[in-house]
């Protein structure tokens, strides 16, 4: 599994959608004006969220995405694991160099960084297995991120100026202001 990016953005996404789907479904622009996430890439995002069936989608006026399962079950390796397109489970093919051989072929000797890589990726993957999406939305709630009671309201439309009924001495065309010159 690789820590990219888009996992990152995933993950902040899904937080999002964890702490606000109590109020009805959560719709991909709210979510990209609060985390600054360009809507385009939640669409990519969510659009593989959806087909490891982290998430699900409600079409329509109050529309969104909502979770579905709890966010007790969904864990942070499968959320990267849906967006970098490797199952959790599955071992990352090696990056490591191979052992070194003869020009008959024998093992001539092994890197000493093979093991170790592959020790750190197995830690990485276990804790990343263990930590759950309400435990990162109970971190934010701990740390005093504000939860909208309301949903996300379109901008109301500005107030228009009152006309000026004052009577101003001013041509007001280009032909007007023609006749202004010609007079002179």
């Amino acid at each position: 599994m690789r820590l990219t990016t888009k996992g990152g953005f995933a993950l902040t996404a899904m937080i999002d959608v964890a702490l606000r789907e109590q109020d009805g479904p959560v719709p991909l622009a709210s979510i990209s004006k609060r985390q600054h996430i360009a809507r385009s890439s939640l669409e990519l995002l969510f659009s593989k969220l959806r087909q490891h069936a982290l998430i699900k989608a409600t079409r329509g006026p109050g529309g969104g995405y909502t979770l579905t399962r709890k966010a007790s079950e969904i864990t942070v390796a499968d959320i990267l694991a849906s967006v970098d397109g490797q199952a959790a489970s599955e071992p990352e093919a090696d990056t490591a160099p191979a052992s070194a051989r003869n020009k008959d072929g024998t093992e001539i000797g092994c890197y000493s960084t093979e093991a170790l890589w592959a020790s750190a990726k197995h830690h990485v993957m276990e804790f990343l297995g263990s930590v759950t999406l309400q435990s990162l939305v109970d971190d934010q709630l701990a740390k005093g991120v504000r939860v909208d009671d309301a949903p996300v309201r379109r901008k109301e439309p500005a107030l228009r100026p009152s006309a000026s009924l004052r009577h101003v001495n001013a041509p007001n065309s280009v032909f007007a202001w023609n006749g202004v010159f010609a007079k002179r």
